[in-house]
């Protein structure tokens, strides 16, 4: 195999789940997000960790990965956020998997699909509700309807209702302020039409970490507990201590120097030639590139390490190979480990590190690491 791989740590979940719970506290349910392969970090094995901690709930954008978490072994509760689409009703009862219904028309081919398969007990959903995102989920006006087709339904279970924060890390945004109040009126509306779900929930990360009147009963963490948040801001108050919970990256990102050369001064490297060398310099070549979800946008400015030194890149990002310079670390040798997000020997770099280079969020960092790149959990 290409010697590139990336590692997860159990003991970096753990520690950030534990750091979530005496945030929020013990009375508050956590949905642990684990959509989009747990945001590049393996969703079956991040779940089997979090499971084994008492997770009950895992969040996944669709069907097919809630399918691959049951697969996986995951007995917990999985909600699916954005809902099934046409004609996945039955697989999705079949899979006993939690759908968020954003639509009329999910409504009823629920209420379809577990009259035909005669169910022992009603099938259990919850109502997405757009409180101002202008995304998915049952628009305010339409929201009567919506409550009135699930009154009628004989074979559904209104379990919880739900919304999402558009800006939550803003603290004193007056659009956050607006949805929020929009999500209590449509907990006043779902009451006055004898519901009573049992599950409220609004808040990701940043509202479960800077907005306590988002909580409610349930949060639904995501890239915290993969180690990371956004910076929290207030846009019209000066800046005040803001919230902070104590948070361990889980992810390394690692590979190995596949060959070394020896270049003389004004030897350009790689494509286009775009770093041309000022002095006589050792390059090391790493296997490892954009289409294993290197930014291509890191060409000429991110540095890794190796051995306790940063190691700059040169010259462009390619498909499959990057160069960096190592001609500062004489000792450097062929197959030597090179951290491209982590640390070891007192120097790390992070998602953070590679999103500022390229103008971007940690998140499509995490996200973007490709199905190439091996992962494995590590204590």
């Amino acid at each position: 195999m290409r010697p590139i791989w990336a590692e997860i740590s159990r003991s970096a979940l753990r520690h950030n789940l534990k750091a979530i719970r005496q945030h929020i506290g013990d009375k508050i349910t956590i949905c642990a997000v684990v959509k989009a392969d747990a945001y590049g970090h393996g969703s079956v094995g991040c779940a089997r960790v979090l499971e084994a901690e008492g997770v009950d709930w895992f969040g996944v954008t669709g069907t097919e990965e809630g399918v691959r978490l049951r697969e996986g072994g995951i007995r917990g509760r999985v909600l699916l956020l954005s809902g099934f689409w046409q004609g996945e009703a039955e697989e999705v009862i079949h899979q006993r998997l939690t759908p968020a219904a954003y639509d009329l028309w999910q409504i009823a081919a629920l209420e379809q699909a577990a009259a035909k398969l005669n169910l022992a007990e009603p099938f259990r959903f919850h109502l997405k509700i757009d409180t101002g995102m202008s995304r998915l989920g049952i628009n305010m006006n339409d929201l009567p309807k919506a409550l009135e087709q699930i009154r009628q339904s004989p074979h559904l279970k209104f379990e919880g209702a739900f919304s999402h924060l558009a800006s939550a890390e803003v603290l004193d945004s007056a659009a956050m302020a607006e949805q929020e109040a929009n999500f209590d009126y449509a907990r006043e509306t779902i009451v006055s039409y004898g519901l009573n779900p049992g599950y409220l929930h609004l808040a990701n990360t940043s509202g479960m970490i800077g907005r306590p009147e988002a909580r409610f009963n349930m949060v639904r963490p995501g890239l915290a507990l993969y180690g990371y948040t956004l910076p929290f801001i207030r846009n019209h108050a000066p800046a005040t201590i803001l919230p902070y919970v104590d948070l361990k990256p889980a992810l390394s990102w690692k590979t190995r120097i596949v060959s070394l050369r020896d270049l003389p001064s004004g030897r350009s490297v790689g494509y286009g030639g775009t770093y041309v060398t000022t002095r006589s310099t050792r390059i090391g070549v790493l296997p490892v590139g954009y289409a294993d979800g290197l930014n291509r946008a890191l060409s000429g400015k991110g540095c890794f390490h190796t051995r306790g030194h940063k190691v700059p890149i040169l010259g462009r990002v390619s498909m499959d190979l990057t160069v960096v310079d190592v001609t500062d670390i004489p000792e450097a040798a062929l197959g030597d480990e090179v951290c491209l997000i982590g640390g070891f020997n007192g120097c790390s770099v992070t998602a953070w590190d590679h999103a500022k280079l390229a103008h971007t969020i940690p998140y499509e960092i995490l996200c973007n690491i490709s199905k190439r790149v091996l992962r494995q959990l590590v204590d």
